[in-house]
């Protein structure tokens, strides 16, 4: 699922990779010295209590819930801060939130089963990721209202946006195809053929190549001729197995774009990836399940969430070693990290809690109780 931020507000510089779960924007990328004067939130989607829960990140405390749609799976926010979008998947519906007000607004009408968001790095669209009818809705931030929805392949599971904006690539896992999208006239390209079934996809920081995970290899996509190179290979995952979630975090990118690395959920494992080369380094292993990544934006650590372990494990970028497993809440599900790379927020899907980790000392905090089930999280930045 992705990661949001509750941005109090101010847009976040330039440079970094995409994340997977309704990526609220490039991942890594540094905020202005402005934005640091104001409070990080950190928005929490909570499915069972059809809410999201704001946590004051100074404070490691919870706010008010939100009431939006029944069922609300994913999440993004505007650039500026000032718009928060929740998909929920039965409602067929993404439900705009002001973070000034923390209220709902009027549901938007989308497609089928929304199950992620992507806003473009202007703020001006964002895109729902409908895995039920097959399509792409954009949604125009200005007024609120949706456009014609977009038909990609078969049950599209992922997006994500180049940096400059133009482009929107989505994962089918049904079609096993990757359907790229301009977002200048919203219009479908010719589908790009990967794996069997394509469940995650990333998009390194100078926007060249889009690297899209299969069950058991990756698959890079050259954007400026929009083909498909040689899959890597890289321990089998059962990504999308029904314990799958679309727009999961399988695979981020540091933020000089130098390497990708790629959760292997069956094997346990997590493998970097050379851009330069596309070659594969030796795996690493971290606990069972793992189930989401995040990476600070100094890109010297990253964390990968351990579903079955209820731990997350530190990598230390710069020797591709895995550190002490770090015990949070049952069944951790999401991760989150603050702008200034301190700190980690774990979502707990089987506790109902949010777990801080320092990612200075290694150590969690008090967990914060949120909604029930919860899923996905972003920051504001």
């Amino acid at each position: 699922m992705r990661t949001h931020t509750i941005r109090a507000l101010c847009a976040v510089t330039a440079g970094a990779a995409i994340l997977a779960f309704g990526s609220a924007g490039p991942a890594g990328a540094a905020a202005s010295p402005a934005c640091r004067t104001h409070p990080v939130i950190a928005y929490v989607v909570n499915p069972a209590s059809g809410t999201v829960t704001p946590i004051r990140t100074a404070t490691n405390t919870a706010l008010t819930a939100i009431k939006v749609g029944i069922a609300p799976l994913a999440i993004a926010i505007t650039p500026n801060g000032k718009t928060a979008y929740v998909a929920s998947a039965l409602l067929n519906a993404v439900t705009p939130i002001s973070t000034a007000t923390g209220t709902a607004g009027k549901p938007i009408g989308v497609g089928g089963e929304p199950q992620v968001i992507a806003i473009t790095p202007n703020g001006r669209t964002a895109y729902a990721v409908n895995s039920g009818s097959g399509t792409v809705t954009p949604i125009f931030t200005a007024t609120n209202t949706a456009g014609k929805p977009i038909r990609v392949g078969d049950f599209p599971w992922d997006i994500a946006i180049t940096p400059n904006g133009r482009t929107a690539y989505v994962a089918n896992s049904g079609s096993g195809t990757v359907t790229p999208i301009s977002t200048a006239t919203n219009t479908a390209g010719k589908p790009i053929h990967v794996g069997l079934s394509a469940s995650a996809i990333a998009i390194t920081p100078n926007g060249r190549t889009a690297y899209v995970v299969d069950e058991g290899s990756v698959t890079p996509i050259s954007t400026a001729t929009n083909t498909a190179g040689k899959p890597i290979k890289i321990p089998f995952s059962s990504s999308i197995s029904p314990a799958g979630v679309p727009g999961q975090t399988l695979i981020v990118s540091t933020p000089n774009g130098k390497t990708v690395y790629v959760a292997s959920q069956s094997a346990g494992t997590v493998t970097p990836i050379s851009t330069a080369t596309n070659k594969a380094g030796k795996s690493i292993k971290v606990g069972k399940d793992p189930f989401a990544l995040g990476i600070t934006p100094n890109g010297k650590v990253v964390e990968v969430v351990n579903q079955l372990s209820g731990t997350v494990t530190p990598i230390f970028t710069a020797v591709n070693r895995a550190g002490k497993a770090i015990t949070v809440g049952s069944t951790p599900w999401a991760i989150a990290i603050t702008p200034n790379g301190k700190t980690a927020y774990v979502v707990n899907n089987g506790s109902d809690t949010v777990t801080p980790i320092s990612i200075v000392t290694g150590r969690a905090g008090t967990a914060v109780s949120v909604g029930s089930r919860p899923v996905a999280i972003a920051l504001t930045r």
